[in-house]
């Protein structure tokens, strides 16, 4: 996923390790997807759109 990242929008995203399975996405501090809320991992194209919206706020 931080490569997707990387590449597709040219930002650098910051990894924070979890612990228990957690794995959410933050954007500028807020939570765009929980895994354990949805339970499954984010498709890459999910967290791209989000990133994109937050980039046009």
């Amino acid at each position: 996923m931080a490569a997707v990242i990387k590449t597709m929008l040219n930002l650098e995203p910051k990894l924070i390790q979890g612990s228990q399975g957690i794995f959410d996405v933050a954007i500028d501090g807020e939570i765009v997807f929980s895994k354990y809320s949805q339970g499954r991992f984010p498709e890459d194209s999910e967290i791209l759109d989000a990133i994109k919206r937050s980039m046009k706020t």
